[in-house]
C-alpha cells in the first residue's frame, strides 16, 4: 500500500505543482512577447497542453529510473490476437454501460469539460488523450501500483484498490466513477495476463472512442442523446450480454494458456 499512495502522491506532484511551475515562466514570455499583454486565460489554454504532457514524461522517466517499468518479455506479451479481440469487445461495450450511467447521473459536475475541449481542438492535444495519456497511465496504475498491491494483498482487495486509485487520481467528478469501473477491468486484466499490453490496447481504444465521438457528435453529452427509446434499452441489454460475454471468454483464453 505504501509504494501505490507514495507513486499516487507522486504523480500528483508532478502533474499539478512541478510540471506547471516549470511551464509557466516560457508560456508566459511567449504569451508577453507575443501579445504584449498578460491575459491569465490565454495563459492557462495555452499551458494545458505542455503542463500535462511535461507532467507525464517527468513520471515516465521516473518510473522506468526508478525500476518500475518492468523489461520482461511477459510484460510486453500481447497475449494473442483472440484475446485482444476479446479485450476489444470488453472496453467498448464497457465504456458504451458507463456513458448510460453517467447519463443517468448527469448531475455530477464536469469540471474539466472546458479543457478537454481545449486539448481536443489541436493534433498534439488528441495524440497525448489517445496514445501518450493511456501509455503513461498504464505503465503507472496496472504496471506499477496494480503489481505492488497484487504482490501485498489478495487479487479482489488488489484491483479495487488499484481502480479507487485511479478513480480517484482523475480528480474530476464526472471521471471519477467511470475511471474506477474502467480500472476494475483494467487491472483484472492486468492480473489474468501480467501483460501491460492488452490494457494499453483497451485504454487507447476507449480514449480514441470518447474523442471520435466527440467530434462527430459535439452535442452529445451520453450515449442517450444519440439513441433513445426501444432501440436504446435493446443495445443496452445486447452490451450487457457482450461485456458478460467478452469476459468470459478473455477468462477462458487465459485460463487455457495457463494450462
Amino acid at each position: 500500500m505504501k509504494t501505490a499512495i507514495k507513486l499516487v502522491l507522486l504523480n500528483l506532484l508532478m502533474t499539478q505543482v512541478v510540471a506547471p511551475i516549470l511551464v509557466m515562466i516560457p508560456c508566459t514570455i511567449y504569451l508577453l512577447v507575443t501579445t504584449g499583454n498578460m491575459d491569465r486565460a490565454i495563459l492557462t489554454q495555452i499551458m494545458l497542453l505542455p503542463t500535462l504532457l511535461t507532467g507525464q514524461i517527468m513520471m515516465g522517466i521516473y518510473l522506468w529510473k526508478a525500476g518500475y517499468i518492468s523489461t520482461q518479455k511477459s510484460t510486453w506479451s500481447p497475449v494473442s490476437v483472440p484475446y485482444l479481440l476479446g479485450s476489444a469487445l470488453a472496453i467498448l461495450t464497457c465504456g458504451f454501460l458507463l456513458s448510460a450511467l453517467m447519463g443517468l447521473l448527469d448531475w455530477i459536475p464536469n469540471i474539466m469539460e472546458q479543457s478537454f475541449d481545449i486539448l481536443q481542438s489541436g493534433w498534439g492535444g488528441i495524440l497525448t488523450i489517445v496514445i501518450i495519456g493511456p501509455v503513461l497511465e498504464e505503465l503507472l496504475f496496472r504496471g506499477a501500483i496494480t503489481k505492488a498491491l497484487l504482490q501485498q494483498y489478495d487479487p479482489l482487495k488488489a484491483i479495487f484498490i488499484s481502480a479507487l486509485l485511479f478513480g480517484i487520481i482523475h480528480i474530476n467528478p464526472a471521471q471519477i466513477i467511470p475511471a474506477f469501473l474502467i480500472g476494475i477491468l483494467l487491472a483484472w486484466t492486468y492480473y489474468k495476463t501480467g501483460s501491460l499490453i492488452p490494457g494499453i490496447f483497451m485504454h487507447i481504444l476507449n480514449n480514441s472512442l470518447s474523442v471520435y465521438i466527440s467530434y462527430k457528435y459535439p452535442d452529445a453529452e451520453h450515449m442517450d442523446d444519440l439513441i433513445s427509446g426501444t432501440p436504446y434499452l435493446l443495445v443496452l441489454s445486447g452490451a450487457v450480454l457482450l461485456l458478460i460475454g467478452s469476459i468470459l471468454a478473455m477468462r477462458y483464453l487465459t485460463s487455457a494458456k495457463a494450462k
